[in-house]
């Protein structure tokens, strides 16, 4: 059986840190997805990835002291740790520091520019780093970023900008004529009334203020701007080519089925990739879907507001299908879902220990015990009988249904609803009852074949979303997983074939004592480490380092650098001393103004923005959980400059 092909990809994560639970929802959603579709006959590719360029990941990598390279190295392979820790079957994983990605998107700018799509001109406005996004004065709120609240910082540079403005009638024809472009309803009338209606504005992309990007083949000194370089993945590793025949996977696979995204960047997907793409004279995606958000105690994930959680340690506490069932189960499909250990805790005992993994241990149980392992025959179906097996046969439909429509926690109730007719047939049926007479053992037969063969059901259709859970239950009916097709009859299973042994498919947590469980568990995870001690140096190697006290005749910000601070020192000489230091994120220069501090003032000069630094400032940091901390040494104000310190 082949339905065709069926392409979904995420939004590809952002390279600078470690993904959060919230974050990570979106990867087992895409998961549950493709896996649902390949069991009923798609030719499915999913690809996933990492975004890794931009003015943000420059400055943390600077922060510590790594290249933006060797940087990204390490957040995108702790990034794909963790979807694979989450058990998902991506077909690709692409990262946009890939050599093939580049030159396509160089192509692609190229191109744009050639055709008078791009033009170059001056871009003032401002600009939030962490968003790698531009507003006009009128869109910030409270002067802050409206994405994410932060400090936004004027910007002003000669840039490239796309007409973007060019494709706002036909963006609005489309959508128009396409309902099911933008999912859910809200937010394709958010970017109809907040940004259409009023009117696209020219797009800046590209940027001159760093380097860490894919330089405009044209023109060098600037960068593409990252959402051009980024929202290019879904088709340049597929194969496309800006000039010249695409790959056949391209041909084959685009256009998208579905582009799985978070709510907070609905408007790049569904404006301006869109745009991009038919400037392109590529057809769009079919769909662009923005989830909702998983919240923490009702409030949104964030390191500042430490209420941070992330999947492998919900794993480690829980179980990779616990996690996955809880944030698939309890998100809605359009509004924030809500996550807290209690409610995890009561979901698997409640859904998981009690009305599923009960029911298969039991099951399979009795049937070891009162039929010596093996499935016995089936006589004629009685009206009880008769319920069970309709449940079963509609959930496939039902499911299929939920599931083409994206209502992922619908369909998983379409399961537990064989679980739970199931488990009321037991009560109903009392097997133990009719094990003590031998007369009722045909009757006993049925049943716990019944009992089984609606567990193939359940496991058939609960292992897209959890897969070892169904990859368990199958070594426990000790059958191969069950195919699509083999679930439009009730019966496959053959008489006389012998189970696997019971296994407890989910632990009943004791509330208590798993609740103190995680308190002990996040404790020692925040416990501060001590940082190894360096190798051992002799007195001479110390005496080396001329470090002096001096005292802070001037500071200054450094034009066009957001992490250096120029101080102008008093060393004791006589003269004073320039030194750079990248601690601008830190401190506000006129803080520092008449301190006393503490230079290295033997090391080689170099060259920093174009100014030349003559030392180095000491200084304590620490990574913390809310971010790296500084702390400048600072002596008494008492103590002259230029007393050397041993």
């Amino acid at each position: 059986m082949n339905k065709g092909k069926y392409y979904l990809s995420t939004a590809i994560a952002y390279a600078s840190g470690k993904p959060h639970i919230g974050n990570t929802y979106e990867i087992v959603l895409a998961d549950a997805i493709c896996r649902f579709k390949r069991m009923t006959g798609y030719d499915v590719y999913f690809q996933t990835g990492t975004d890794e360029h931009g003015q943000k990941i420059q400055l943390k990598a600077e922060a510590a002291g790594k290249t933006p390279q060797q940087y990204v190295d390490e957040t995108s392979g702790e990034i794909k740790r963790i979807w694979d820790v989450m058990n998902t079957s991506y077909d690709r994983f692409v990262r946009t520091t890939d050599p093939l990605h580049e030159r396509k998107v160089q192509e692609i700018f190229d191109r744009f520019v050639r055709q008078g799509d791009i033009y170059k001109s001056k871009y003032e406005g401002w600009y939030c780093t962490p968003c790698e996004s531009f507003w006009t004065e009128s869109q910030l709120v409270d002067h802050k970023c409206p994405d994410c609240g932060r400090e936004v910082k004027w910007a002003e540079e000669e840039a490239y900008f796309f007409r973007l403005s060019k494709y706002g009638p036909k963006l609005m024809e489309y959508i128009n004529e396409h309902p099911e472009f933008i999912q859910p309803e809200a937010r394709k009338n958010e970017m109809v009334n907040n940004f259409l209606k009023p009117g696209l504005q020219d797009l800046c992309v590209s940027r001159t203020s760093f380097n860490w990007g894919i330089p405009v083949k044209s023109d060098p000194k600037h960068v593409v701007y990252v959402w051009l370089d980024a929202l290019s993945n879904y088709i340049t590793f597929l194969g496309y080519e800006a000039e010249g025949e695409g790959a056949e996977k391209y041909k084959k696979y685009w256009p998208a089925d579905v582009h799985l995204i978070g709510k907070d960047i609905i408007r790049f997907h569904t404006l301006y990739w869109p745009a991009f793409l038919m400037a392109l004279g590529e057809p769009l995606p079919k769909q662009v879907f923005g989830h909702p958000w998983l919240l923490m105690n009702n409030s949104k994930m964030s390191k500042s507001a430490g209420n941070v959680i992330y999947a492998d340690d919900l794993v480690e506490l829980y179980g990779v299908d616990a996690v996955r069932y809880y944030v698939l189960h309890e998100m809605p499909f359009s509004s924030d879902g809500n996550l807290t250990h209690d409610l995890i805790m009561e979901r698997n005992n409640s859904d998981l220990a009690n009305i599923l993994g009960n029911l298969v241990n039991r099951s399979v149980s009795m049937v070891k015990k009162y039929l010596g392992g093996r499935l016995g025959g089936r006589d004629a179906a009685q009206d009880i009988d008769r319920e069970l097996i309709d449940t079963c046969l509609a959930a496939p439909k039902r499911a299929e249904e939920k599931m083409d429509s994206l209502h992922v926690a619908d369909a998983i109730d379409e399961v537990f609803a064989i679980l739970r007719r199931a488990n009321k047939y037991v009560d109903e049926t009392m097997p133990w009852v009719l094990a003590r007479d031998e007369a009722n053992r045909p009757r006993l037969e049925t049943v716990l074949y019944n009992l089984c063969e609606a567990i193939r059901f359940a496991g058939t259709l609960i292992t897209p979303f959890l897969p070892d859970t169904g990859a368990k239950i199958f070594r426990q009916l000790d059958i191969e997983p069950s195919t699509w097709d083999s679930l439009e009859s009730f019966g496959a299973l053959e008489p006389g074939h012998e189970l696997g042994e019971a296994e407890i498919l989910f632990q009943r947590l004791d509330i208590a004592k798993k609740t103190e469980e995680v308190k002990e568990f996040y404790a020692a995870k925040e416990a501060p480490e001590s940082e190894p001690v360096l190798p051992d140096v002799t007195i001479e190697d110390f005496a080396k380092c001329d470090m002096r006290v001096c005292k802070v005749l001037s500071c200054e910000n450094v034009k066009k650098s957001d992490k250096l601070l120029k101080f102008s020192l008093d060393d004791g000489s006589g003269k004073p001393r320039q030194i750079l230091s990248g601690i601008a994120r830190f401190y506000k220069p006129e803080e520092l103004v008449g301190k006393t501090v503490v230079a290295i003032l033997n090391l080689p000069p170099r060259k920093m923005m174009g100014l030349e630094s003559c030392g180095m400032l000491l200084s304590a940091v620490k990574e913390e959980k809310d971010g790296e901390k500084l702390h400048l040494l600072m002596l008494d104000d008492s103590v002259p400059a230029g007393y050397r310190l041993s």
